[in-house]
């Protein structure tokens, strides 16, 4: 908890000092930003923060001709706890915009708030399917992704292009897991695939032996769905198991992502996986990007990390278009909706009608290049919707994916 109030600290001090550099005659645009800076999913928030702190210092902590005042809120990646961030940060911060949030449950618990204060919000990570589909909000736009969204292709991808026929899925038991698992096995069955088994796992889970032994060793592949350190810990153990070089392990994008790649081993290797980002991406954005988040983490960017760049991109350019006037909230969303930044990490990308981004999704496979882990872009869908091939009236006609 210390560490976490240091870092809220040196972004205060860094936003007020930035400010006494410049003399605008009107008052700072406040930004409140929350994410979990404290227990199990504080590396993830800790990336999203760091996304953003090195767009704003790219830009000067300016937009729109106004200064920028950062106030960061740790959500504790517990939806009531964010909820209170929220009301603290819009009605006694009185802040201007909202960006963050890590979790689907904490996006979920979110919106019903957001919009009823009518304020403009940024969901740079929250892949909440419903949340830009039935349950849509005019005050709440996404620059990341719907968590069915890399899946509906990656389905299809593993029956065509990795000739699975059966799978095992064990995925985190909340939204985000349900919907992943959904959107999976929504076109891996259409394309003639079977799913044998759907195991659930809690957030809290340190032990996936009682998992892992129901897994029959018929099967073609196990999807696994985890982040943090459930998919560090189910990564050992899936090798302990003797699964590794059995069962061929697949899942989304979370499982291998770079917040968690470094500190995996060999056991990782040959594990494919679908994600609208990879920090091995192999375009010119992205290298600048990777290269230039390296230099001052330490590390390599995890699609967290891209993420509110990203965001944050799409958030000032936004601010930008309407001259800096974010007291007008209503021309804030419109503008947030209608901006379209170009040379973004992860590559092209555009809002639907729904505000939910259109972009390119990544068929990644784990190798070892030059001593370390990385996802190699083996294949790519462009332009995939959150609604991929259907239509979306029928689409939305259809229910949630649920547990």
């Amino acid at each position: 908890m210390n560490a976490v109030r240091a870092l809220l600290l040196v972004v205060a001090v860094a936003a007020t000092f930035i400010s006494a550099q410049t003399n605008d005659t009107r008052p700072p645009i406040k930004i409140g930003f929350m994410v979990p800076l404290s227990g199990g999913n504080a590396q993830n928030g800790r990336d999203i923060l760091n996304g953003f702190l090195m767009y704003l210092d790219e830009i000067g902590y300016r937009a729109g001709g106004r200064q920028i005042e950062l106030i960061v809120e740790d959500d504790e990646a517990i939806p009531a706890v964010g909820l209170t961030k929220a009301r603290k940060l819009v009605e006694r911060d009185e802040v201007h915009v909202m960006a963050g949030a890590l979790l689907s449950s904490t996006g979920y618990a979110l919106a019903p708030y957001i919009t009823s204060m009518k304020i403009p919000m940024v969901y740079p990570v929250v892949s909440a399917d419903d949340l830009t589909q039935r349950r849509r909000s005019e005050w709440i736009v996404r620059t990341g992704w719907s968590g069915s969204q890399p899946n509906h292709a990656f389905g299809e991808y593993a029956y065509q292009k990795l000739g699975i026929r059966s799978v095992v899925t064990i995925a985190l038991d909340y939204a985000f897991g349900w919907e992943s698992v959904g959107g999976f096995e929504r076109t891996f069955a259409a394309a003639g695939g079977r799913i044998r088994q759907k195991l659930w796992v809690p957030l809290s889970a340190h032990d996936f032996a009682p998992y892992l032994a129901q897994i029959p060793r018929d099967v073609d592949a196990v999807y696994a769905l985890l982040l943090g350190r459930t998919a560090l810990q189910f990564m050992r153990q899936y090798e302990e198991f003797g699964l590794k070089g059995r069962v061929t392990l697949i899942g989304g994008g979370t499982t291998t992502d770079e917040h968690v790649l470094p500190f995996m081993g060999d056991e990782a290797i040959g594990t494919v996986t679908a994600l609208h980002y990879s920090a091995a991406l192999d375009t010119p954005a992205n290298k600048a990007f990777a290269a230039t988040y390296r230099a001052r983490f330490k590390k390599i960017p995890s699609y967290y990390s891209e993420s509110m760049y990203t965001g944050g991109k799409w958030l000032i350019a936004a601010i930008n278009a309407i001259d800096g006037r974010v007291e007008d909230r209503a021309a804030l969303v419109e503008a947030l909706r209608r901006v379209r930044p170009s040379d973004l990490p992860r590559g092209p990308m555009e809002l639907d009608a729904y505000g939910n981004p259109i972009e390119n999704v990544y068929i990644r496979r784990v190798e070892r290049v030059n001593g370390e882990l990385q996802n190699t872009v083996i294949d790519t869908f462009p332009r995939v919707s959150q609604f991929w091939t259907f239509d979306p009236d029928r689409y939305l006609s259809e229910p949630l994916y649920e547990r």
